[in-house]
């Protein structure tokens, strides 16, 4: 029987929401636009028209896959952060709520710096080094990121975003040493692996199943790369610059020691909007 695509999208959305998902509202309407190959514009504008049978079909194959577990993001290919529509793959983490308290907090400690030079270190899609750059007048941002496949991504965003003038993308390995060749930078962000190894198999299966544990193994205490950065990247910062992290469940007070031994002050906590201590910031006050 024909459907229209307001009803395929009313029919989706109920299904989903029987099945317990939250957020069943917006990813109806991401997996019919995905089907459908349209826009939310074009889908609103198309809400009384007939939906062909294979478009029908292959949304409802969507709707499957993701009932198994398979995120929308990765189904769909794009994700949208910080108001910015982002090429999305199983090579980087998926954009999340939480991260965009990083991505705040960054962009206001640096209004009011002349061009600033900002670090985004285990940048995955670059989705941080992008909102900064977008929102951030003058600067120049670099994302950093060891996976090739996840460079390939930052390097989609930059162009998709046209932000290439402002943006570059390099194969850097945040558990090495700085490269003396990348200067000096007035800001570092950085959202790095901090699930400790081992509990990635009680993670919830749409994470442990489908994104990257590359980016989500973060040591036996899962504190491994907030060491590396403070110890081998401080000598990138210039005195004075800022250092954003984005951490864990229960790892703030550890990582503020962390970065206070190293010669960080002035650290602040800021809270995700569940009011869970999410991001861990710091001025650098000595040099090496």
């Amino acid at each position: 029987m024909a459907i229209t695509y307001n009803n395929l999208y009313l029919d989706i959305r109920q299904q989903l929401h029987q099945a317990g998902l939250p957020a069943a509202t917006l990813e109806a309407r991401e997996l019919v636009c995905c089907a459908a190959g349209k826009s939310r514009e074009e889908l609103s504008r198309a809400s009384r028209l007939y939906v062909p049978d294979a478009v029908e079909q292959q949304a409802r194959a969507l709707v499957q896959r993701h009932l198994e577990g398979e995120p929308v993001a990765y189904l769909i290919g794009e994700w949208e952060f910080y108001g910015l529509p982002l090429d999305i793959s199983e090579r980087v983490l998926i954009p999340r709520p939480d991260t965009e308290v990083l991505a705040a907090a960054a962009i206001e400690g640096l209004q009011g710096v002349e061009s600033p030079r900002v670090l985004d270190l285990c940048a995955g899609s670059g989705c941080i080094g992008l909102a900064v750059a977008k929102h951030v007048s003058g600067s120049h941002v670099v994302l950093g990121e060891i996976d090739e496949g996840a460079l390939r991504i930052c390097r989609q965003n930059i162009r998709r975003t046209g932000l290439s003038g402002q943006v570059v993308s390099m194969q850097l390995n945040a558990l090495e040493k700085a490269p003396p060749r990348l200067g000096e930078f007035d800001c570092i962000v950085s959202n790095p692996p901090y699930i400790p190894d081992g509990d990635i198999a009680g993670l919830d299966p749409s994470v442990r199943d489908y994104e990257p544990h590359l980016a989500l193994k973060g040591g036996a205490d899962g504190l491994d790369f907030y060491r590396a950065i403070c110890e081998n990247w401080r000598g990138a910062l210039r005195t004075g610059g800022r250092l954003y992290f984005e951490v864990g469940i229960g790892q703030a007070d550890d990582v503020l020691r962390i970065m206070r031994a190293v010669g960080f002050g002035d650290i602040e906590v800021i809270p995700d909007l569940n009011g869970i201590p999410r991001v861990v910031w710091g001025i650098l006050h000595t040099e090496i």
